[in-house]
């Protein structure tokens, strides 16, 4: 079971509240971790967050040197968190693209982290669908030049392709878009908005998503059995 999560509503939540954009982050970093182990709890194997999108740089610069922060000083600080609750992080998108304080938190990270096998949960971190195809056929291009490529071909060279394809993408907040969320990954995912901000999120949303794909016909183009 897969879960793919894009993360909506944290500068809402600090606004209703009267509080900077920067608090709603903080918040969701901890829902983040209340739906890592509400996912464990529930047997769901992968998770995947909707971290920092290619096309969150056109926010403001005060607010992406925040992110940016929050990952390097942050990320770090967990790890210890991860281990003892038995949390693989992986991480997804062009992580060369990050300053170099938060690319290193995020390898970091990763390496730490790569014996645990209770839960994986993947950081989508300067990620874009269209940017991530694009990158897993320039992978194929340089070591196949001249080759026809095929869909096998491009599911090889995808950022985590040995991580199945989401059977759900979430959204927090009442949207009902993907953002350029897992575009090829997506093709057959079920998706569902809830209208919760994301640092409200906890287990129960975990929950209300697996009972979502419970009353699901997953027909993958062919006829329901």
């Amino acid at each position: 079971m897969h879960l793919g999560l894009i993360m909506d509503g944290n500068g809402r939540w600090a606004k209703k509240r009267g509080l900077p954009r920067a608090a709603g982050h903080i918040e969701g970093m901890k829902a983040c971790k209340r739906v890592i182990l509400g996912a464990r709890n529930l047997c769901v194997y992968f998770v995947s967050f909707y971290v920092f999108s290619t096309e969150n740089w056109k926010r403001p610069a005060q607010e992406v040197s925040y992110l940016m922060s929050l990952l390097a000083k942050k990320l770090p600080g967990e790890t210890d968190w991860y281990k003892e609750n038995n949390v693989r992080i992986r991480v997804r998108g062009n992580v060369d693209g990050l300053p170099e304080e938060a690319r290193n938190a995020v390898k970091n990270t990763v390496e730490a982290t790569s014996g645990c096998n209770g839960i994986t949960a993947v950081l989508c971190v300067n990620y874009g669908g269209q940017d991530e195809i694009s990158r897993a056929v320039n992978r194929f291009i340089e070591k196949n030049p001249g080759k026809k490529i095929t869909v096998a071909d491009i599911e090889a060279n995808l950022d985590c392709p040995d991580i199945p394809a989401p059977d759900m993408i979430a959204r927090s907040a009442g949207e009902l878009r993907l953002s350029n969320f897992m575009l090829w990954d997506s093709a057959y995912a079920e998706l569902l908005s809830i209208d919760k901000l994301w640092p409200d999120w906890d287990q129960e949303e975990v929950q209300t998503c697996l009972d979502a794909l419970a009353g699901r016909t997953r027909k993958f183009g062919g006829l329901a059995q």
